[in-house]
């Protein structure tokens, strides 16, 4: 089965906690602070694995978490950094931002690797915290917080030929004729509705085709999945028009053709600059050849070549071939590159946002998200606690800003939900 696109949950290593110890041996009865430091939490990687071509993996697994960093420990015993997470990916996926749908990072190459997400810093102990007033610091600090977020992995077919053409047309025939795919074949519409791809061998060379799901009339604006499968042609580096030029389906071949480059013109005006053949199929059932001509008659002078065929004789396949190979030997070995929409290192760094202002009361408002992970994870009944909180206010900053809104000792602030008196 062809997975192309998957949601998945990825969440890094929450950094262990710094350690409050004090030194305690024999003899040394006022031994200082030996509180070490927490483990750094584990990255969350994404890295290219040639030898995977789907995302079937991620089918079943949605949640992915990196290991979180060991706390530190006495006499400066440095907590075990957590392991990093690495998943792997076929060449060509595509990370974006699950609710922007912007694009973070293209994995098109077959060396690509992404640190996605850092994990925390582990915190350090309290022999940081030691000073010439404070000789005991009861205080550590504790491991920075996990990163989340809801990604979407896309894989678009990476393929050197794409075949596109009406339901029906002998495509898949065309593929299984070329090269050992076995797609499901059958006389009735939308057989195909996910890609297959097939390997060509020609000259000691080798190329791959996909055969892109039918597409009709109005799939530039999504009729019957039309985005689903006109974004495989986006990489693929040649177009083959196949048309059943002996009109088996009552339909038209070079009406077909039109609405075809209409559709893919709608989609995307790049595609239809890719180099283009077109292979007029079915010719053993043809009673002549005025399909052909025409078809010939109207692409020829743009620089398009027909090619007549018969995908279940295999006749006049082989000349297609040659000319597909003789095109690609012109064009670049690398796939399009897809710049990224969003600034990775923004993503590795981002920190919870903190929102301090004055209320309608008078009180001065300090809140967020990391406000309330701090208060939910913090003792303010200990000496502990509270001593890490005070440190939590200067450390962040929160302390300056009050004081740049004008804060006086004595006046209301409101920390998430705990509310309290300004004291210098």
């Amino acid at each position: 089965m062809f997975i192309d696109r998957v949601k998945i949950f990825v969440k890094s290593g929450k950094g262990g906690d710094g350690c409050v110890s004090f030194r305690r041996e024999k003899y040394i009865p006022n031994g200082g602070p030996d509180g070490g430091d927490g483990g750094d939490g584990g990255d969350v990687i994404f890295e290219v694995d040639p030898s995977m071509s789907t995302l079937f993996t991620f089918r079943h697994q949605k949640h992915y978490t990196a290991a979180a960093g060991e706390p530190g420990a006495g006499k400066n015993c440095h907590g075990k950094d957590g392991s990093d997470l690495v998943l792997k990916v076929p060449k060509g996926t595509l990370i974006r931002d699950f609710e922007s749908n912007k694009i973070i990072a293209d994995l098109a190459k077959e060396d690509s690797r992404v640190v996605l997400l850092n994990g925390g810093r582990g915190g350090q102990g309290n022999q940081h915290f030691a000073t010439a007033t404070m000789q005991a610091p009861k205080y550590a600090q504790p491991g920075q917080l996990a990163k989340e977020r809801w990604i979407t992995l896309e894989l678009k077919s990476i393929a050197d030929v794409g075949l596109v053409g009406f339901p029906n047309v002998g495509k898949s025939t065309f593929l299984s004729r070329i090269s050992n795919a076995k797609p499901k074949i059958a006389n009735y519409h939308f057989t195909t509705l996910t890609p297959n791809l097939g390997v060509v061998d020609l000259y000691d060379d080798s190329f791959v085709v996909a055969d892109i799901p039918g597409i009709i009339e109005g799939a530039a604006e999504g009729v019957g999945l039309g985005h689903e499968f006109l974004k495989h042609i986006e990489r693929t580096k040649v177009l083959l028009h196949i048309v059943d030029a002996a009109g088996t389906e009552g339909r038209d071949p070079l009406d077909d053709l039109e609405k075809i480059r209409l559709e893919l013109e709608k989609y995307s005006p790049l595609l239809l600059e890719k180099p283009q053949l077109i292979a007029a199929n079915k010719m053993d059932a043809a009673y002549d050849d005025a399909a052909l001509q025409e078809i010939q008659a109207v692409y020829e002078p743009k620089g398009i070549k027909v090619f007549p065929i018969s995908a279940v004789s295999g006749q006049g396949v082989e000349a297609l071939l040659r000319e597909i190979y003789n095109i690609l030997q012109t064009l670049p070995k690398e796939a399009t590159e897809y710049a990224s929409e969003i600034d990775i290192n923004l993503i590795k760094e981002e920190n919870e946002p903190i929102n301090i202002y004055i209320d309608e009361d008078g009180v001065f408002v300090v809140e967020g998200k990391a406000i309330d992970k701090m208060l939910g994870y913090t003792n303010l009944e200990t000496e502990k606690g509270f001593h890490f909180f005070q440190n939590y206010i200067e450390e962040e900053g929160i302390n300056a800003e009050l004081k740049k809104l004008g804060i006086q000792e004595g006046d209301v602030v409101r920390v998430g939900y705990l509310e309290f008196e300004y004291m210098e």
